[in-house]
């Protein structure tokens, strides 16, 4: 049971990280919802850098689901508590850089907790 819900829970978590990619491509202007103020979503050059960002969201993603297909789930378990560190990362720099706690907390610090929740339960299955 535990390990259903910890599979689902990083497969969510695969499809949410590969769309906010997508989005990221399509859609630039929507980085500013990251939450670092003044986001330049309008400037060229930030989109370009976008673009390499919304690459290595896709492939993050897609790391997931090839772990889900293939390997155990206590590696995919220690892949997901590594990946953990990249929510922290985007939260201390919207804190950082002064952006807004609703940002910060509940989008980066809540994906955060829901990737830790996953590995552990992926790690003591």
């Amino acid at each position: 049971m535990l390990i259903n819900i910890a599979n689902v829970l990083a497969g969510l978590i695969g499809v949410g990280i590969i769309l906010v990619g997508v989005q990221e491509i399509w859609r630039p202007q929507a980085s500013a919802g990251f939450g670092i103020p003044g986001t330049p979503v309008e400037d060229g050059n930030f989109q370009a850098w976008l673009s390499v960002k919304a690459a290595r969201d896709i492939v993050s993603g897609l790391f997931i689901f090839i772990l889900l297909a293939g390997a155990t789930h206590h590696l995919l378990g220690w892949f997901m508590l590594a990946a953990t560190g990249i929510p922290v990362g985007d939260m201390l720099t919207v804190l950082r850089n002064n952006g807004p706690k609703a940002a910060a907390y509940g989008v980066h610090g809540a994906t955060a907790a829901v990737t830790l929740v996953s590995s552990l339960l992926l790690l003591v299955a």
